[in-house]
Parts: C-alpha cells; structure tokens; sequence
C-alpha cells in the first residue's frame, strides 16, 4: 500500500504529573499508541523535547514544547471520491461519502476530504466538519474574508440532517435540549455524552417516515448548536439511538458493552441541507444532497414529507 509524506504534531506540555517521563505522558496524554510504542519512537529520533531528543525516561515540565516527526505510514483504505455540488470565488459546497475522514486524525492524512478537495481547491478551508461516518454537504470557504464572515455568523446557517434511529417515534416532532458534555469512557478516558454538568445543546427533531416491520424511524433534524455527536447524542437521549451507531445508546451514554470508538461507522446520518446567506452578495443559498443508496431502506417517504 502506498506511504504518505508523513507528519510533524507539536505540542506544549500541560499539566504534567510530579516526575512524569516524555513516555510516560506521551502515552496517557495521546492513548490511541501504547507505551512500548512511544517508547520505540522515542528511540527511534521521532520525537523532541525543546532542540533535544530525549530518552524515554527524561522528565517533562510545563510549557516544554514536545515535537513528534512521524514517519509516513499506509492509511486505512476509504472511499476518496466526493461530489460538487456548488463553486463559486468564495465558497465550495461538496458532498461526502460516509467512510471518508473530514480532517486529519485517528491515524487518516491524506485519506481524508481535506486532502482532496484540496488536491484541486488549494486554498479550501473546510467551515465545519462531519464524522466519519456521516454523509453528506460540507461547506468550504475560499477566500479569508468568506471564512472570517461565515466564523462569525456560524450559528445562523441552516442546517438539517437524515437520521435512521432505533424505534418508532410516538410525537411527531420534539425540540431536544439535553446538555452536552465529556464522560468517561471505557476505552478513550472521556468522550462527549449527554450529561448534566455539559454545554447547553439544542436539536428539533421531526419524523419523516416511520419503518414498522424494523421498528425504526426516519428522522429530520435540525441545529441549534454545533456540539460534538450531537445528533447522535441528542436523539438517543430521547430513546432513539441511530441504528447501528456503535457508541451511543439510549440516554445518550456511551455503551457500556462493547463500546465502540467515535471513527466507527454503521449507522445512517446525513447532513442533507444547508441554507445561508452569501457572504459576498448577501442571496440567499441553499444546497441539498440526496442520501446515499441504501439509506433510505424500509421507508415509504412521499415527496411531500421531506418539507415542512
């Protein structure tokens, strides 16, 4: 398989432990390598500690600035194809398949929609991002002044999204407010859930279509805040987790068995909508993307029933 270019990650040092080693803080502070695998990069030169390379077993301090060279690696296979839906000199709007990482991270670089959106749009700067395994609009900025304005006016984009969940929904539409925030996590440490001492979070979730042989519901929701998973969190909070959604189960929680980690994928989520105003003629725009095949499933969807 082919190696990409590698990477070089630069840190600061927070919050060490009294005599913590580089190994042993690179090891709980980036969990996805063990410690015999921080150590072997340690010693192998990838790793630096100000100008220096440290042995495994030197001390850190606070505000010590640790630089990890790594090598390039193969990156999992996923789908690298993507759709344009909208160019224009300021912004980009395309469409992502599930599978496909937004953003570097989780051990993707250039198996990602960043690196090839930006293979043929250099200056792509991506406003907002999708989990792996959501399809659907991602809009980019192209210009500074585009990105500087959308950052600013973020919460006023429309957003909507496709969402198979567990279950038959009794009300037709529910505004959903539970808060949002980190929780332990059998095997992240923490991971954002529905909790109590979380950020406020507000979805509106309205049933499109219910699937009774399956006993699953097709839902459309809506954001009023942009915290992480939330959909995913939000509607197994009200006792309708996403079908096949391998960590969160009903109440919002992480499972607690068999709990899986936030790049899995499985389930069906689609960011279907996004309306906004231009930011260099103020128009009104909106884009819309069709599920992917498949998703759709054991829905008997009218054409009247995706509008309000």
């Amino acid at each position: 398989m082919p190696i990409n270019q590698g990477y070089t990650y630069r840190h600061v040092i927070q919050q060490p432990q009294p005599g913590e080693s580089v190994c042993d803080y690179l090891a709980r502070r980036f969990p996805h390598s063990s410690q015999a695998l921080w150590q072997q990069a340690i010693e192998a030169g990838e790793v630096s500690l100000g100008e220096l390379r440290p042995t495994p077993e030197q001390p850190v301090r606070a505000g010590d600035i640790l630089v990890w060279s790594r090598r390039g690696w193969s990156e999992a296979a996923v789908p690298l194809s993507y759709d344009l839906i909208h160019e224009d000199e300021q912004l980009l709007v395309v469409n992502k398949p599930s599978g496909l990482p937004t953003l570097p991270g989780g051990g993707f670089l250039q198996h990602t929609l960043l690196h090839q959106v930006q293979q043929q749009f250099p200056a792509a700067r991506p406003l907002h991002r999708l989990g792996r395994g959501t399809s659907g609009l991602v809009l980019f900025a192209l210009s500074s002044e585009a990105a500087s304005l959308l950052s600013r006016t973020w919460p006023q984009v429309e957003k909507e999204y496709w969402a198979v969940a567990e279950g038959l929904a009794v009300e037709p539409a529910r505004a959903i407010t539970t808060p949002i925030g980190p929780v332990q996590h059998p095997r992240l440490g923490t991971i954002y859930a529905a909790s109590p001492a979380g950020k406020p979070a507000q979805s509106y979730a309205r049933v499109l279509a219910r699937d009774e042989q399956l006993q699953r519901t097709l839902f459309a929701v809506r954001l009023g805040t942009g915290r992480p998973h939330q959909i995913r969190i939000h509607l197994a909070a009200i006792g309708h987790p996403l079908v096949g959604d391998p960590i969160y189960t009903s109440g919002g929680l992480p499972r607690e068995q068999d709990p899986g980690l936030p790049g899995e994928g499985g389930y069906r989520l689609h960011a279907r909508r996004l309306g906004l105003r231009h930011p260099q003629s103020a128009e009104a725009k909106e884009w819309i993307a069709s599920p992917p095949a498949g998703f759709l499933d054991g829905f008997d969807l009218a054409e009247d029933d995706s509008h309000e």
